[in-house]
């Protein structure tokens, strides 16, 4: 049997929700880290903005690596797999 035309939609949006609530977790571990002060909030803060730059400057070189050819969910995949390492990375991190 085929895959059903709406699978990858599917799961593209199932893994976009689940990259939102670990986002959401990594942005209330960081403010609670921000909120205390100290040496520790200023590191992180840090720490943020130059994550967030290399994420968005890196994006896109990635993206159009992926040639001119490639499906609209095939590059929501390749995005969420770009943002998803460093999302976890982070919530491992800041869990500790």
């Amino acid at each position: 049997m085929p895959p059903h035309p709406y699978s990858a939609w599917t799961r593209l949006t199932i893994d976009g929700w689940v990259l939102s609530c670990e986002a959401s977790c990594v942005i209330w571990l960081r403010m609670a880290r921000l909120m205390g002060g100290g040496a520790l909030a200023s590191r992180e803060a840090e720490r943020m903005v130059s994550e967030k730059m290399i994420a968005g400057m890196t994006l896109w070189p990635m993206l159009a690596a992926g040639g001119a050819n490639q499906s609209a969910t095939q590059i929501g995949e390749r995005t969420l797999r770009h943002y998803r390492k460093p999302v976890r990375a982070n919530r491992r991190r800041l869990s500790r």
